[in-house]
């Protein structure tokens, strides 16, 4: 398709169909052709690629989470029982400003899935330190609501 149209006309037109818009973010939008070359502006979006429920993968890993942990459980210990399952990434084991101790929970990272899966169905109910454990993912995938449908929940419970 070759325009017979100048540079100028089209211009022209533009304003024209943006003058004519109406609504929140209308002008913004046309902006950003302005602004943006190429792909800028167009951004990745979380979960594109997996749906459904689940546990979701974090920026680096996936995520399990630990309970009934034992206030004098040391970090040590925890990774020294969860590596077994694979290369841990991160561990985090929050401490009670007050009192120094374990708050009860504690958060492990794993690189791959399976390894994870693993830890949470082998430690899960697990004796550590005379406590059972309770393990789980720390992180779910949420069922996709459309606006709509969070419109009508968010008015039924007010």
């Amino acid at each position: 398709f070759v325009s017979t149209k100048s540079v100028r006309e089209m211009e022209d037109e533009d304003e024209r169909d943006r003058a004519n818009r109406r609504g929140r973010g209308q002008k913004d939008a046309a902006m950003d052709t302005e602004r943006y070359q190429g792909q800028g502006g167009v951004f990745d979006r979380l979960g594109d690629k997996e749906s459904g429920t689940g546990p979701a993968k974090s920026v680096e890993g996936y995520v399990i989470f630990i309970t009934n942990v034992h206030e004098e459980a040391a970090e040590e210990d925890i990774y020294d029982v969860f590596a077994e399952y694979g290369d841990i990434k991160n561990v985090h084991l929050n401490l009670d400003r007050r009192t120094g101790l374990v708050k009860g929970y504690c958060l492990i990272e794993y690189e791959g899935y399976k390894e994870a899966q693993q830890a949470i169905e082998k430690m899960n109910g697990a004796d550590f330190h005379g406590k059972n454990l309770a393990v789980s993912w720390a992180f779910s995938k949420a069922p996709v609501l459309g606006r709509a449908a969070t419109r009508r929940r968010t008015a039924a419970n007010r």
